[in-house]
């Protein structure tokens, strides 16, 4: 039995998850509008621990998603797992949040494309088919009425995440599906980091860093 503790807090929903053999068993998420995963974050470890009657000791991973998304968010994720790696002693797992993004849909056919909204008109966005492997690696883009433009003339396209709200303003192409208020979740990470487990494709817990894509960029204050 691989039990594995999973942790997404890329945007503003906080998540949690324990799943057994990549199947979720226990869940605790909320979005509230707000980044409140400092205060919900070891509470929703203690309620699915409790959910499920387990302990930390039957914990066999603990994995994180590794981002892009909201630095804040990110860096309160990662500190939090690596603490609970380093303590019991297992290995840290770092999914990409925009992969498990693209399973909340499940098509036959067309491509998927999972994007966290960024500054202004840009995005964070990947591409993927619909067995959730990779065709265009994770970009920082700046959205047009061509975005896209590529995929859309030869495929379905299915839009996830909340960056569609600003996209579907944008892209009027026929084969444009866009799915609204979905976010990143600990539920679809559980697969994820089951198969990395299995294939012991883990993170050296001193030195893994989050995945933030872009420089993180503070205004000077005035004076």
């Amino acid at each position: 039995m691989s039990l594995i503790l999973n942790i997404e807090t890329a945007t503003k929903n906080c998540s949690v998850s324990l799943a057994e053999n990549g199947k979720t068993i226990a869940l605790k998420e909320v979005n509230d509008g707000s980044y409140s995963h400092a205060e919900n974050l070891h509470v929703f470890i203690q309620d699915v621990l409790k959910d499920a009657n387990k302990s930390l000791k039957d914990v066999a991973a603990v994995a994180v998603s590794k981002g892009p998304g909201s630095f804040t968010g990110l860096r309160i994720g990662v500190s939090t797992v690596k603490g609970l790696c380093y303590a019991l002693d297992v290995p840290l797992i770092a999914t990409n949040t925009l992969q498990a993004l693209a399973l909340q849909v499940t098509k036959e056919k067309g491509l998927i494309i999972p994007m966290l909204d960024a500054r202004r008109m840009e995005v964070y966005s990947a591409v993927f088919n619909t067995d959730n492997s990779q065709v265009r690696e994770i970009q920082a883009q700046i959205l047009d009425d061509t975005s896209f433009a590529t995929y859309l003339d030869t495929n379905e396209v299915y839009f996830i995440g909340d960056g569609v709200a600003k996209t579907k303003e944008i892209i009027t192409h026929k084969n444009a599906f866009f799915i609204d208020d979905k976010l990143p979740s600990a539920n679809e990470m559980a697969k994820l980091s089951f198969d990395k487990f299995q294939q012991k494709d883990f993170e050296d817990v001193a030195y893994f860093e989050p995945f933030y894509l872009k420089d993180f960029v503070t205004n000077a204050k005035r004076v």
